[in-house]
């Protein structure tokens, strides 16, 4: 049971929460088209229009941050053994902002929410997916990220984009029973699902030619692309896809209940983050292959 809730994150919470959208939307019409944000350097939460105030931060000596350590490249141990990552770097970043001090410690994965509800923390930040079953439990900041639907395809595929007319009658590799096998089913109804049990295999799927593409989670997409195996082959095709029904409301970071103070400031970092370029360098040095 503690080996399954440690590596349980984004891409799990959406499989879980599929089974329920399957019976309670079946009727989803296919009418409506999918939202996409396109753009290497979308930052979806930041809103260019909305210009927070700097919050007080009267009381606020340090920020106690929280996460776990095996799972790069988010938050993992570096070749020296320190903590590094996409995590624990936006972390550090959102201190510099606040110009207060910072800590970041590594708890296993099942006691960070706990450890954080009895005081031994300030804020987790652990791509943790702002789910209402947490949120009675905890506070959420704004999404400092969403992992998309992305499509992944050969880079000398004749498909020229990724809209349903294009893809229609084309087999497309998807894990089966996935969030992103029923979004296929209710907004590209007319392709022919190739079903795989995992990423792996749908990946296969498509290099051996048995599939045109994959449609996958962006995030897991987007580091394979950047690896051996998908750099030379492979790219990305349209997309993204960001419904929030199938992909989930996007990583946050967990504050308790009653320090709405310190949420707030920390809703104020990430704006400032994303203004000033710092967000999107810190994907960029994670994510050479943005999965945005």
């Amino acid at each position: 049971m503690a080996a399954a809730l440690r590596h349980f994150r984004i891409a799990s919470a959406i499989l879980a929460a599929t089974v329920l959208l399957l019976s309670a939307n079946h009727a989803l019409t296919q009418a409506n088209a999918p939202q996409q944000r396109p753009g290497a350097e979308n930052v979806p939460f930041f809103d260019p229009s909305r210009k927070p105030e700097r919050p007080d931060l009267t009381g606020i000596r340090a920020i106690r941050f929280l996460t776990d350590d095996d799972y790069p490249p988010f938050h993992f141990p570096g070749p020296d053994g320190q903590l590094t990552g996409f995590n624990v770097d936006l972390a550090r970043a959102i201190c510099t902002e606040l110009k207060i001090a910072c800590t970041i410690q590594a708890r296993r994965w099942e006691t960070l929410i706990p450890s954080l509800e009895e005081g031994r923390g300030d804020a987790v930040i652990a791509s943790l997916t702002d789910r209402e079953a947490l949120r009675l439990r905890v506070d959420f900041s704004i999404p400092y990220y969403r992992s998309p639907g992305r499509f992944v395809t050969l880079k000398n595929t004749p498909l020229a984009g990724a809209g349903a007319p294009e893809l229609a009658g084309r087999a497309v590799a998807v894990v089966r029973n996935s969030a992103h096998a029923a979004f296929l089913t209710a907004f590209f109804p007319k392709l022919r699902q190739a079903p795989a049990a995992d990423l792996s295999e749908a990946l296969r799927l498509m290099t051996t030619g048995a599939a045109e593409a994959v449609f996958g989670d962006g995030v897991g997409l987007a580091l394979w692309l950047n690896g051996d195996a998908g750099r030379t082959c492979c790219r990305f095709l349209g997309g993204p896809f960001f419904e929030s029904s199938y992909f989930g409301a996007g990583a946050a970071i967990a504050i308790r209940k009653d320090n709405s103070q310190l949420r707030r400031a920390i809703d104020f970092a990430l704006f400032r983050l994303a203004e000033e370029g710092v967000y999107q360098n810190l994907m960029l040095k994670y994510f050479p292959v943005s999965f945005y």
